[in-house]
């Protein structure tokens, strides 16, 4: 058996309960999959996105319901080294990897450091629409995972004063016909993790060229301090996690001060008296 085969089988086998059922619950609870999709999955080169090609691909092959899959890397200008290995996991994992050049991170080295990562970010996802577009996909998927989603929701409370949190999908605003889906929405981040070093693979962790070049000016980033918060009461209480994540499916309107729905504010007085 080659060692992508042994891969695939682990997400079946060893990791059905942690991986495998979870991105299938996601896939049909969210109805993030439908028939004649076509859908650009989006590699970046890290453990995530690696793990989403190969349970979409095991989805096509094994599923019901009829898509095209399309397996897209965006080079922004990684090093040799980070690009080598991004294409040797693609080969090693048997994922027929389309690569394109765009040069942003020759654009935002210069930039000032608390403008760089949102610039370079906002760039990423309009040349990931435009070769989309390009494709004929009606769909992008992305490698977000549970924990992702939980340190959204809190970033969003503690530092942005408003309750909201990252979606399993949403229509692009500015791409008629676009949407983003996040296929492992409820996979835990440990999974991802056990699944990497089960099989003994190696993924970049940051091929950011801003980064590498500017590690002793860079500040420890919120979401890494959120991440380290949730994972100490954690330990307190073990599903702190999913109650972050089951208190967005569960907003008891009649006990907030306000709330807003496409710009427009109601204020709780808004109906008090009624």
């Amino acid at each position: 058996m080659e060692q992508y085969q042994e891969i695939e089988r682990s997400i079946i086998k060893k990791f059905r309960k942690t991986i495998w059922s979870r991105f299938i619950k996601a896939v049909n609870d969210y109805e993030l999959i439908k028939e004649n999709d076509r859908i650009m999955v989006c590699i970046s080169g890290g453990k995530d996105s690696f793990l989403l090609a190969k349970c979409i691909q095991e989805l096509k092959r094994h599923g019901k319901i009829n898509f095209d899959a399309y397996y897209v890397l965006m080079d922004p200008g990684y090093n040799k080294e980070n690009l080598e290995l991004i294409k040797n996991n693609a080969k090693k994992l048997n994922i027929p990897l389309e690569v394109f050049q765009s040069d942003i991170f020759e654009i935002v080295k210069n930039i000032d450091t608390k403008k760089a990562c949102y610039l370079c970010a906002k760039m990423r996802r309009g040349h990931l629409y435009n070769k989309a577009q390009e494709l004929g996909c009606n769909k992008i998927a992305l490698g977000h995972h549970f924990n992702d989603v939980i340190e959204t929701t809190l970033l969003s409370m503690f530092y942005g004063a408003e309750v909201k949190t990252m979606l399993p999908k949403l229509h692009s605003e500015n791409f008629k016909g676009l949407e983003l889906i996040r296929p492992l929405y409820l996979v835990k981040e440990e999974a991802i993790i056990d699944f990497m070093n089960y099989n003994n693979l190696e993924f970049i962790n940051c091929a950011c060229r801003f980064t590498e070049e500017n590690k002793e000016k860079i500040i420890e980033s919120k979401r890494k301090e959120i991440k380290e918060l949730v994972n100490i009461l954690i330990k307190k209480d073990k599903d702190i996690d999913y109650n972050i994540f089951k208190a967005m499916d569960n907003i008891n309107l009649n006990c907030v001060l306000g709330i807003k729905k496409d710009g427009e504010y109601q204020s709780f007085l808004d109906t008090y008296d009624n």
